[in-house]
């Protein structure tokens, strides 16, 4: 029940990243808020969450890994009933950022507990259903999303969250085991947390914002509140980034002068001298690249280039979800039987395989069973290798940094995430707007002005306009080569996909053999770590 707990916890939370996008045009029509206003709403949560991560996470070994669970729930439900009521843009934002608060609590101290609270093929079995909570509903929740808000209206995305959270509540009092490190010290240097915590913000925003705002050149103005960018030569995503940049190496400075004073540090950087928690962190951020990027793409190729309706491109998508739910539990009898590093090995390299597969059968007619089966397939892989790479980063973490090596984990796997928005998405928009350009000159008997405005407009909304479209007789033929054009393009980055996919398993080949096999990971000297109740 304790492992129920911490996978429903971290569902609520993951389903939140994702389910908001299909509920924006509604919202911004309800609330009569911008689609800037919009983007924010959607972008805050992220940025509060990466922000906070790490802190978060030093927190949990500080004031205990349970409790840090347990106030983040309560900051997450406060946030979702607060977001379900919101009867502006401002609220709503606010109720977002609050979300953020209590997401970023919540993941490192999911992580930590069950690094501490599970031994031998339990904690095999444990990461694996951790990693499947998260896999899964990463592609649950556009389904979920949608079918709550043609259903039942936008607020509902938020608001059931309150119920589940309240047994998550219950299951965390009754279930849910204390562990937290009685010589760690809250007070790791204000420069060193705050430089921390708004570089990785920074840095977040980048990813996340780049493509919106421009690299370089402004592509639309940029508005944060009453503040106005001012410069028409420079987009704010450069200053932005050196910003981002500056700040992590005055966290990186302050925290090597701490250490060297003999004190407390919000992340102990030794801990990458640990073979498994360095490669494997890198091989996370790699994998976190592809497997989100993929997420993006396929979305806007079922939806846009073969016309399916949001709900229907979902149950598609569902495949992966099921492959995921179903793989990650039998991860912990294949960990005992093979090891954590031939069970993650086999993870990627099948999700390797499928990621080409499907890019392979991409086509304007599209092959949906075909694709669902290979989406299944990529599932399986998730649910294989996502949740035992986490366990054989930590296994040689000393049980009382368990928190801040989960934050450190989860940090890298949330910037890879944006990572890989940023860059499979930069691509598919330079591929997708060249084709277009190309096809729509070719077309003879099409006018000019139409010809830039089809090519504009698919190109800004990476396609999302084509079904519209279909259904204006003078634009019909232009649709029809932009879903041609869509599909080429998203083909190119699928395979691209699958060559960073390619790169994560080259990486993981690095990994020790012996990573994970002690079972649980030794103490620091001078560690006392505390366990008030065993699970």
């Amino acid at each position: 029940m304790c492992l129920a707990t911490l996978s429903v916890g971290i569902s609520l939370i993951m389903v939140d990243g994702t389910i908001v996008n299909v509920a924006l045009p509604t919202v911004i029509t309800d609330l009569r808020i911008t689609a800037t206003e919009a983007e924010w709403v959607n972008a805050g949560y992220m940025l509060v969450f990466a922000a906070l991560l790490l802190p978060a996470g030093r927190l949990g070994d500080v004031l205990g890994h349970r409790r840090l669970f347990g106030l983040g729930v309560v900051t997450f439900v406060v946030a979702s009933a607060l977001a379900g009521l919101a009867q502006g843009g401002a609220t709503l934002l606010g109720a977002r950022l609050l979300q953020g608060v209590g997401a970023a609590m919540i993941l490192p101290a999911t992580l930590s507990t069950i690094n501490t609270a599970f031994r031998g093929r339990d904690r095999a079995m444990a990461f694996g259903v951790w990693g499947a909570a998260i896999g899964g509903t990463v592609a649950i929740g556009p389904v979920l999303g949608g079918w709550l808000t043609d259903a039942y209206g936008w607020r509902w995305i938020f608001a059931v969250n309150v119920p589940l959270g309240l047994l998550v509540l219950a299951g965390t009092a009754l279930w849910v085991p204390e562990s937290r490190d009685r010589t760690a010290a809250l007070r790791t240097g204000i420069v060193g947390t705050l430089s921390a915590s708004a570089g990785f913000a920074a840095l977040v925003l980048v990813l996340i914002e780049g493509q919106w705002y421009g690299w370089w050149t402004p592509t639309r103005p940029f508005e944060a509140g009453s503040f106005t960018w001012p410069f028409d030569a420079v987009s704010p995503i450069p200053p932005v980034a050196a910003l981002g940049v500056l700040l992590i190496g005055v966290f990186v400075v302050a925290t090597r002068r701490r250490r060297r004073r003999g004190e407390p540090v919000l992340l102990d950087v030794t801990l990458f001298a640990i073979p498994s928690f360095r490669i494997g962190n890198a091989a996370i951020a790699i994998v976190g690249l592809a497997e989100f990027g993929l997420v993006f793409v396929l979305p806007l190729y079922l939806q846009s280039a073969l016309g399916l309706s949001p709900l229907h491109a979902g149950v598609i998508i569902l495949a992966l979800a099921l492959g995921s739910l179903l793989a990650g539990p039998g991860a912990g009898p294949l960990t005992q039987r093979y090891g954590p590093r031939r069970v993650v090995l086999a993870g990627l390299l099948l999700e390797t395989v499928a990621i080409a597969a499907i890019g392979v059968v991409m086509s304007p007619s599209g092959n949906l069973w075909p694709m669902a089966l290979l989406l299944f397939g990529y599932g399986v892989g998730v649910g294989l290798a996502s949740a035992q790479l986490s366990n054989m980063v930590l296994a040689d973490v000393p049980v009382e940094r368990s928190g801040q090596a989960s934050g450190a984990q989860n940090t890298t796997r949330l910037f890879g995430s944006a990572l890989g928005i940023a860059v499979l998405g930069t691509v598919l928009v330079s591929l997708l707007g060249a084709d277009v350009d190309d096809r729509l000159r070719a077309m003879e008997n099409l006018p000019p002005q139409t010809r830039e405005t089809v090519s504009a407009s698919v190109r800004d909304s990476l396609g999302a306009t084509i079904p519209d479209l279909r259904y204006a007789p003078e634009t019909a033929p232009a649709a029809a080569e932009a879903e041609r054009a869509l599909t080429r393009a998203a083909r190119t980055v699928t395979f691209l996909t699958a060559l960073f996919m390619l790169a994560g398993f080259l990486l993981s080949l690095r990994l020790p053999r012996d990573a994970g096999l002690r079972g649980h990971a030794r103490k620091a000297p001078g560690g006392t770590l505390e366990k008030t109740a065993e699970h």
